[in-house]
């Protein structure tokens, strides 16, 4: 089983172009040891925090600092159940923290958290912060937006999508801290692969960069030059918001390896009651209902006072209707009490190995190199040469060209290497 030391990963967050604080946080959370890599796996969150003046500073914050936290004290809770029940929590607090302050009043948070284990990827998840997972050519997105626009798609028929401004894409439906209870989403474990990329980022980043170009980027550069890369795009766009990403490559030391004598994953609390079912056994019960009607309206057919019948055809004929429908309100009345103690409580829930929680992938795109995919990030650049000092554009138009170059040339590395330096040129630039 693999130790969990062979992964890479890079994170970087940044204010933008528009806004004057950051309300994005994250978390990376390594194993301390290959023990507690089997129990706790690596953790990585992003959120983007909602509210005016310090709120959504705050309410991001506290979910970065305080799920890690939780999940990794979970004892006795299987991952799945483990990730949940922290975001659950962290919930509250956010909440409880937004009810006692007026200034943080219903402030509220994404928050998209990622854990890599022996058995795969596990994702927990609120808001429209995303996961990805990079394999070959393919970006795929493991989360699902909680957002209207992503609603409204998911409702329209195959292969036609809102229209373009309505709705705003920034409308979320779920988020953590506005109401004190949430709904998770729960997705995976998905199968690790060597060389699999894992990526979160808030939606200042794929506002602006196209998964297709996400994809790109992580696919062909390590985390720290794509990272860098994709934050120095989303700015020569604009960042009118934060950008937060996080990008995780993993190794050898991270590929899983489902054994067929793992435990399954309990997914109930280790001291919650057994739960009911909450089913009724109707059938018999109307039945019975029937059947004791039945037999007292036969009853009523016997005449007390000529007891016991003797010639009388129809109350002996009575009698025997009375005591056959008795008989089966009877039975039918015993099978609905053992059905009612069969379903009163049913066994724990549990995850076998090798089964998933959750949908995802939701969505899957092609990133492979393309001659279109490179000149659109490259006329992108080109068109803010204006902002670099007169000194610096020179080597800026060289850089670009010879990302043209290379990228005819079919060396695609190379040329996300030359945009990314000319990228880091703009950057430099901006923050001077």
């Amino acid at each position: 089983m693999g130790k969990g030391n062979s992964l890479v990963h890079c994170e970087r967050t940044d204010v933008g172009r528009k806004r004057s604080s950051n309300q994005d946080s994250l978390a990376c959370l390594p194993p301390s040891s290959p023990a507690q890599y089997r129990h706790h796996g690596w953790m990585f969150l992003v959120a983007d925090g909602m509210g005016a003046h310090a709120a959504g500073e705050r309410a991001s914050g506290i979910a970065a600092e305080r799920v890690p936290l939780l999940y990794t004290k979970a004892a006795g809770r299987s991952p799945p159940l483990a990730l949940r029940r922290s975001l659950e929590l962290v919930n509250q607090e956010i909440h409880a923290s937004g009810e006692s302050t007026p200034a943080y009043h219903g402030m509220g948070t994404t928050c998209t958290a990622l854990v890599i284990l022996p058995r795969g990827v596990l994702v927990g998840h609120v808001g429209d912060s995303r996961a990805y997972r990079i394999r070959g050519t393919t970006i795929e997105q493991l989360s699902r937006d909680h957002s209207l626009v992503w609603e409204m798609e998911a409702a329209m028929p195959a292969g036609q999508s809102a229209s373009a401004g309505w709705p705003p894409k920034n409308i979320i439906t779920r988020s953590m801290g506005p109401h004190a209870g949430v709904a998770v989403d729960l997705e995976g474990p998905f199968p690790v692969e060597e060389g699999d990329v894992y990526l979160l980022a808030s939606d200042g980043l794929t506002g602006q960069v196209a998964d297709e170009e996400i994809g790109l980027f992580a696919s062909q550069l390590d985390p720290r030059e794509a990272a860098d890369a994709l934050v120095g795009l989303t700015l020569v766009r604009g960042a009118p918001d934060n950008v937060t990403l996080i990008v995780a490559k993993a190794g050898a030391q991270e590929v899983t390896e489902t054994q067929a004598d793992d435990e399954p994953w309990p997914m109930t609390e280790p001291d919650a009651p057994a739960r009911s079912s909450g089913s009724v056994p109707w059938k018999p019960l109307v039945v019975a209902a029937v059947g004791l009607f039945a037999s007292l309206a036969a009853l009523g057919q016997v005449k007390l006072a000529e007891w016991p019948p003797t010639n009388d055809v129809v109350q002996i004929a009575a009698v025997v209707a009375a005591a056959s429908f008795l008989a089966i309100a009877v039975v039918s009345l015993l099978w609905a009490i053992l059905q009612g103690l069969s379903s009163a409580e049913s066994p724990p829930m549990v995850l076998a190995p090798g089964a998933r929680l959750g949908k995802g992938p939701y969505r899957s795109y092609s990133c492979s190199a393309s001659a279109e995919i490179i000149e659109g990030i490259v006329s992108s650049i080109e068109s803010v040469a204006d902002s670099l000092p007169p000194a610096r554009r020179p080597e800026a138009t060289e850089r670009l060209a010879a990302a043209r170059r290379q990228a005819a040339a079919g060396e695609t590395r190379e040329a996300l290497r030359s945009v990314k330096r000319t990228l880091e040129l703009h950057v430099q630039a901006g923050r001077s």
